[in-house]
């Protein structure tokens, strides 16, 4: 049984979509045990409470640097006997040391098809308005291992998602959100901690 932690920033939507998936018993060999949130006060944690899952705070502004926020990371991950880190709208980025401690145990999802609109900056609703703008007929998500390159780490999974006329960032982003994102993240989840995927 491998121990997940789950990187959250904001709403926990994908949080919320792995805890159901778990609840199902579509998880069999990997449980959340912890929620790591990069700020105090957002509802990740509170769906993590209701969940009965601890949650934490590492909050990068509170260290001196982004090596200090590094090591209390992982001090926190190492603390609580994690085996797999999922980010799911983690807005941090992970630096080396927490990258060397978990290869191929780090796993993000990408609102878009990699390699279409990622990279730096490319997060929340920037790569849905990128797709818009750019006349795309479909999009997606993304899961990826993570490593040094900004969504550069191994695919594991990707859905497309149809962009229809009309349609706002917003309305396009709740679109993959439903039919990608929350449907891939706890199939990847599951596919490496059942060894599936290593």
């Amino acid at each position: 049984m491998l121990n997940v932690a789950v990187l959250v920033s904001g709403g926990g939507t994908n949080l919320q979509a792995l805890l159901d998936s778990e609840a199902r018993g579509e998880n069999p060999n990997g449980k959340i045990t912890l929620v790591v949130a990069s700020k105090p006060g957002v509802y990740a944690l509170e769906r993590a409470a209701k969940a009965g899952v601890e949650g934490v705070v590492v909050r990068r502004k509170d260290y001196e640097n982004s090596e200090a926020f590094d090591a209390a990371l992982l001090e926190t991950l190492k603390s609580h006997n994690i085996d797999l880190v999922v980010l799911a709208g983690f807005l941090s980025v992970l630096g080396p040391s927490v990258i060397e401690a978990y290869p191929r145990r780090i796993l993000n999802v990408h609102p878009a098809l990699i390699p279409a609109f990622c990279g730096p900056g490319m997060y929340g609703l920037r790569p849905h308005q990128a797709a818009l703008a750019r006349g795309c007929k479909v999009t997606g998500a993304t899961v990826h291992f993570v490593n040094e390159e900004c969504d550069g780490g191994p695919i594991l999974l990707q859905k497309a998602v149809e962009i229809l006329p009309g349609d706002t960032p917003e309305v396009l982003q709740k679109r993959v959100m439903e039919q990608a994102e929350w449907k891939l993240l706890p199939k990847a989840v599951a596919m490496v901690c059942s060894g599936e995927i290593e």
